[in-house]
């Protein structure tokens, strides 16, 4: 994709970005799941120098200045593309991820701004572009770059592909060396059209700083053998055998080891499983993520505590999506608020 030298004032595009969970069960750093949980983003070039951030009722506390994630994230990419950042930029936020939920926020919002930072250099996005017309992007390019903001793989892939993805890395780990930005490998798993995901999320958040710090540094081989197996079933169970996601869920490599961080959500996991369930701590937690089929997930609310909200916000079928902002209308938001 060929890029200008600068950003032009007056280029604006909106970004809509999906939520996600990872792992689910055995696929640690390398499985997602897309939800349609979707936080939608305004960025614009403007003619006149600083940054201003709105970040509208639902700021979650996050700042207002360069160190806003998504813009840090667009800061990165143009850097990685060789363009000059713009003296003016406006950013405005509509988040309904909640975040240190487990549901991706941190690599939404990084995928936000790697897709931004590309989508504002396009033709499509400049002035005199048909509004609401879509932006072309690089997917490969978010998804490394995003990848290795991010530290891992598995939420940003999801939320720049959609659906399901299982993701690898060449090198040990996903990440920027200096100018070298380490390939990440995603492929997208077409979910079997009778799985439907149920999150539940608790009041209290988890960091996922804190939930990788009680992990153990190693594993036993025969631990790692019978985990390795459950991730090879549960490709099978998304995509063609929707009966085998109880099974194909059970792992031993992070769950177990946090459950006195958890704040609960172990034990309602294994309410859940007891019952039949494919339930398993979304991400780092400490939401739970239930993969169950259409004509049982009705079934999942009587079995989880009050104080949770319970959301059932199916599986977008693609990931973020840019176009040219149609700026006389305000940001379309999403219903979905979790």
């Amino acid at each position: 994709m060929n890029h200008p030298a600068s950003l032009h004032p007056g280029a604006a595009v909106d970004v809509f970005v999906p939520a996600s969970a990872a792992n689910l069960g055995p696929g640690f750093d390398s499985f997602g799941l897309a939800l349609g949980v979707i936080d939608s983003y305004r960025m614009q070039v403007r003619d006149e120098p600083g940054l201003v951030v709105d970040l509208g009722v639902n700021g979650q506390g996050v700042p207002t200045d360069e160190r806003h994630l998504v813009v840090a994230s667009m800061m990165r990419a143009w850097r990685e593309l060789g363009i000059a950042a713009p003296a003016g930029l406006s950013l405005t936020c509509r988040n309904v991820v909640r975040m240190g939920r487990g549901m991706g926020s941190s690599a939404a919002a990084i995928v936000a701004g790697v897709a931004a930072a590309q989508a504002l250099a396009s033709p499509s996005a400049q002035p005199g572009s048909p509004d609401g017309t879509s932006v072309e992007l690089d997917l490969e390019f978010v998804n490394d770059l995003a990848s290795a903001l991010e530290g891992h793989p598995d939420n940003a892939s999801a939320s720049v592909y959609g659906a399901a993805t299982l993701s690898w890395v060449d090198s040990q780990s996903a990440r920027v060396d200096g100018d070298t930005l380490h390939r990440v490998h995603s492929e997208r798993l077409d979910v079997h059209p009778d799985i439907e995901p149920v999150v539940l999320v608790p009041q209290i958040q988890l960091s996922t700083s804190t939930a990788r710090a009680v992990l153990p540094e190693q594993v036993p081989h025969e631990i790692a053998a019978l985990n390795s197996a459950r991730a090879a079933l549960l490709v099978l169970a998304l995509t063609a055998r929707p009966e085998l996601l109880l099974p194909a869920t059970r792992e031993w490599l992070h769950q177990e080891q946090r459950r006195v961080s958890l704040g609960g959500a172990m034990e309602l996991v294994d309410t859940l499983r007891s019952a039949g369930f494919a339930a398993v701590i979304s991400g780092a937690g400490p939401s739970v993520l239930v993969l169950t089929t259409c004509d049982r997930a009705g079934e999942v609310a009587p079995l989880v505590p009050e104080s949770w909200s319970v959301l059932r916000p199916g599986i977008p079928d693609g990931g973020v999506h840019v176009s040219r902002a149609t700026l006389a209308m305000p940001l379309k938001e999403s219903t979905t608020i979790c």
